[in-house]
């Protein structure tokens, strides 16, 4: 294999995933192309909670500098009834937070992350980012990896030492590299579970609504039986983003389409009168159906293709863990490639092993999650009980293994 080749690191996707992919390698002296079928850049979604275990990372890389002005540091996770608004659990953040996991909680809107990982990216001559370029095939072996790619009607050959795929839920680099052990399905599935977003002005009719009912410096989580809704500050504080996660059936791939609003007013049926207002007044809503990835097929494949983020294991957002998990896989990919530069098998290999206990982990938080705050009855009850009896300082240490996960291996360039 050439030097050239052996030092290019080959990435699909440049969402949160591919980007922080990009500047962990290039830390590490790789230099790195980026293909992303988009013309432009856009982020996809509004609001994004970030959480120590990936803010650590971010800081590492010398991106959370760029992220700080425009994020917020909300100053707990709040957990209220929503037809009561009774508040059923409080953990502490802000301040609390950076010190128990040695790293900020933060919320901030998709488009100032993605923005914070491209200013970092323009700071790195290694990187080089094309737009407009769709992976259209893959060929790999034991000297390296060849992805063809099509820009502007012309057909491109890039040489690599890795290709990751970084390009979401519905993965090019997925299907084309096909499924090699575990399940042999390539494609997402849709969860059926919608995610209804809104974001609003903070000094709008809806936000003033919400701010009469939410703790406006908080990431809020109402519960109720047919859905929950979380509210939390973005862009500075000047709006809010909120979503709301239903049953529902399924609408045409892609990031947003039509459903049924009825479908959400349905569900928020014997909703405290206050919090109806909200949704009222912040509509219309758009509607994002959620997929996911099987999670057993194989995430490396063998010579030289890795697959991270939603490529690899999309996942339903209740653990509000889908970027930090991304941000993860793509500073222990980096790490462990560069700890085993001649042999891609092996890094890859031992990368997946690390990561997959992890993931799966999170798959059963969010499941869990999901189950609480959707009980009813006297499951709720039960619910309610458990949570009145367990301390701030319990619930914050219930978190320990997630937010204050670390890395040891980042390197910033």
């Amino acid at each position: 294999m050439d030097d050239t080749r052996a030092r290019q690191i080959v990435i699909a996707g440049a969402g949160i995933a591919g980007l922080t992919a990009a500047i962990a390698f290039a830390g590490r002296g790789y230099d790195v192309r980026i293909f992303e079928q988009a013309q432009r850049l856009e982020a996809a979604g509004a609001g994004i909670q970030l959480s120590p275990n990936a803010t650590r990372i971010l800081r590492q890389l010398g991106v959370l500098e760029h992220l700080l002005p425009k994020a917020i540091r909300p100053e707990a996770v709040v957990l209220k009834d929503a037809a009561t608004l009774r508040e059923l659990a409080r953990v502490p953040l802000g301040q609390s937070a950076e010190s128990r996991w040695g790293a900020p909680y933060l919320v901030a809107h998709r488009a100032d992350v993605q923005a914070a990982l491209m200013a970092r990216v323009a700071e790195s001559p290694g990187i080089e980012l094309v737009t407009g370029a769709r992976v259209s095939a893959i060929a790999a072996g034991p000297s390296g990896v060849t992805v063809t790619t099509e820009v502007g009607g012309e057909r491109v050959s890039t040489d690599g030492f890795l290709l990751v795929g970084a390009d979401g839920v519905w993965s090019s680099t997925r299907k084309l590299a096909g499924s090699r052990g575990g399940s042999d399905s390539t494609g997402s599935r849709f969860s059926g579970e919608l995610a209804w977003r809104a974001t609003v002005a903070a000094d709008s009719a809806a936000g003033q609504a919400f701010a009469a009912i939410g703790a406006t410096d908080c990431a809020t989580t109402f519960l109720h039986p047919g859905f929950h809704l979380v509210a939390y500050p973005v862009s500075g504080g000047n709006a809010f983003n909120l979503v709301a996660f239903t049953r529902g059936e399924r609408i045409a791939e892609g990031w947003s389409g039509y459903a049924d609003p009825g479908i959400l007013s349905a569900a928020m049926r014997r909703t405290a009168p206050a919090l109806a207002k909200v949704a009222v007044l912040a509509g219309p809503w758009t509607a994002w159906p959620i997929h996911t990835v099987d999670p057993k097929q194989r995430w490396a494949k063998p010579p030289g293709i890795a697959l991270i983020g939603d490529a690899a294991h999309a996942m339903t957002p209740f653990a509000a863990q889908g970027a930090a998990m991304a941000i993860e896989d793509a500073a222990t990919l980096a790490g462990l490639v560069a700890d085993f530069p001649g042999d891609a098998s092996q890094s890859l290999a031992i990368w997946e092993n690390l990561r997959r206990p992890r993931i799966e982990r999170v798959l059963k938080r969010g499941a869990l999650n999901r189950l609480a705050w959707h009980a009813w009855g006297p499951i709720a009850v039960a619910r309610n009980l458990v949570l009145a009896t367990r301390s701030a300082e319990k619930l914050a240490a219930d978190l320990d293994w997630l937010y204050g996960w670390e890395e040891r291996n980042v390197v910033r360039r």
